[in-house]
């Protein structure tokens, strides 16, 4: 489900689109339109008005972004937009392109505004009700609006930023030169829902359940008679996916787990006995460690390996398509919004590549199927939810991510056997600990993984030279940033003796401190 190109059949009927104009906080925006229970969707920010018009909206958002109104070739919107007849909210660089685009003046600020700052509510009548009249707000802006458009009025002021907050209560546009989607802005969930459901007159009604009810009748409608291919890995996404597929089409869903050699312990029996005893799907089992071990022997480069191992899982689904009565049209995935935003897939302009994923960016042009990707616009947390209305059991559902290329991305550089089985016993040590330790719950995603040095070490009376372990562990809401988890030590401590104590290979343990962004939650 692409986020320009869905059709109004599959948005529902109370819906918030979020024109994209690249901020690092467009997805955070469209998750709190969601929490509030109004569905949202991201489009580029060209999108003209027809297509917009298209998925009946009951409002409008400009996101932020890093441009400047007055760069050459900065984004724009169609400027009919404010002559559709419905409210529009304005983001930091959205308040200042609509100001810009209705005549008002914008120039770089004399004192530039990031980190917290205090606003004064000027008129808290509307979009503010609610909200202190001394209200803490996160800014990040260089430009500022130096006048108003006819009709606007201010609605809260800073010291060094006269309109930081404005509106036209009849035309129902309103613009905040802050950002109340994050959690800086204490009061920001406030100011979202008075635009939801005082400007918009939004009901708050959406829920995951809908989403279910729409997205099973959109793939019944689209798949009709044809069989689909579902890639099952045992995690959260394409279990969902699964289930999903299976509660929609029923027995025309064919889920196939690939043992490609690069999964933790115990995995291939933990699918087939949680698919096999909860739901009536067709499984079938491939055993293709040899080819995919193959492809990636000397292997380094990250973004070789994910392409390596996206094709030949194509090449085995093709394979299995032919064993199938009638053969199979499409091919169904987990893919999910932060795996399309991060691969720059998301709408044009919008993102960077930050890595290829296998299911987004590394399929091969030919693929041979049509993709279904009844996912690719939740976040994970979403998926979650999802899950539990399809009546997935809470070991599947809570389960920790696992990346679709496996331990191929958390073995650095080359892949071997013998890399394979250090990572997989580290792995399945570190989660022990975890989950003894009632860890598991309150971090949201832990591993091991595998670097390419080698470190001196003593044992007994003898000198080692041999492998060096990570631990990466992470809490996140939605998987586009992360923060490193503060684990006890003596959990840590523990953990690191018995992977040392336990793993042949193995003489040193670190630590991974580090968030997203800078860095991302995977190694590779």
């Amino acid at each position: 489900m692409s986020h320009s190109k869905t059709s109004s059949a599959q948005s529902p009927a109370e819906t918030v689109l979020i024109l994209d104009f690249g901020s690092q906080y467009a997805q955070l925006i469209a998750r709190r339109v969601r929490e509030a229970g109004v569905y949202s969707l991201l489009v580029r920010p060209d999108a003209p008005v027809a297509e917009l018009r298209a998925h009946r909206p009951a409002g409008i958002i400009l996101s932020g972004g890093p441009s400047s109104v007055s760069d050459a070739g900065a984004p724009r919107c169609d400027p009919a937009i404010f002559d559709m007849g419905i409210p529009v909210l304005g983001v930091c660089y959205g308040m200042q392109l609509l100001c810009h685009m209705m005549g008002a003046k914008v120039e770089r600020a004399a004192t530039r505004e990031y980190g917290r700052a205090n606003v004064q509510v000027i008129d808290g009548s509307d979009l503010l009700q609610g909200v202190p009249s001394n209200a803490t707000v996160w800014m990040s802006h260089g430009d500022q609006v130096l006048n108003l458009p006819t009709g606007f009025q201010v609605l809260a002021s800073t010291p060094t930023c006269p309109f930081a907050a404005v509106g036209n209560p009849q035309l129902k546009i309103f613009g905040v030169q802050f950002h109340p989607e994050v959690t800086h802005t204490p009061h920001g969930m406030d100011i979202i829902r008075n635009f939801l459901f005082r400007a918009c007159a939004c009901r708050g009604t959406w829920k995951m359940a809908d989403y279910l009810t729409a997205e099973s009748a959109r793939i019944k409608k689209r798949v009709g008679d044809s069989r689909v291919i579902c890639g099952l890995s045992g995690g959260v996404d394409s279990s969902v996916v699964a289930a999903l597929l299976a509660s929609a089409i029923g027995r025309q869903v064919v889920c196939i787990f690939v043992d490609n050699g690069l999964l933790r312990k115990g995995e291939r029996t933990l699918v087939e006995s949680t698919f096999r005893d909860h739901f009536d799907i067709d499984l079938r089992v491939i055993d293709a460690r040899a080819e995919f071990l193959a492809d990636l022997a000397g292997i380094e480069d990250p973004q070789e390996k994910r392409r390596r191992i996206g094709h030949r899982f194509i090449a085995v689904f093709r394979e299995a398509a032919k064993s199938i009565e009638g053969g199979a049209k499409f091919l169904a995935q987990g893919t999910l919004y932060p795996d399309v935003i991060e691969s720059g897939q998301g709408h044009a302009g919008s993102a960077a590549n930050i890595k290829l994923h296998h299911n987004v960016g590394g399929l091969p042009a030919d693929l041979g199927f049509e993709l279904i990707e009844p996912l690719r616009s939740l976040f994970k947390d979403e998926v979650r939810t999802l899950g539990e209305v399809l009546g997935l059991p809470a070991h599947i559902v809570w389960r920790h991510p696992f990346p679709g290329p496996g331990l191929a991305v958390r073995c650095l550089g080359a892949v071997a056997e013998d890399q394979l089985r250090i990572l997989r016993d580290c792995d399945e040590i570190l989660l022990e600990e975890i989950v003894a330790a009632d860890l598991y719950r309150k971090t949201d995603q832990v591993f091991a993984v595998l670097l390419p040095v080698r470190s001196v070490g003593v044992m007994g009376d003898g000198r080692t030279y041999d492998s060096v372990v990570a631990i990466r562990a992470v809490t996140t809401q939605d998987f586009m940033t992360a923060d490193w988890a503060r684990l006890p030590s003596d959990v840590l401590a523990t953990i690191s003796s018995r992977i040392i104590n336990e793993v042949k290979g193995v003489n040193r343990v670190v630590y991974d401190i580090s968030s997203k962004p800078p860095a991302t939650i995977e190694w590779e």
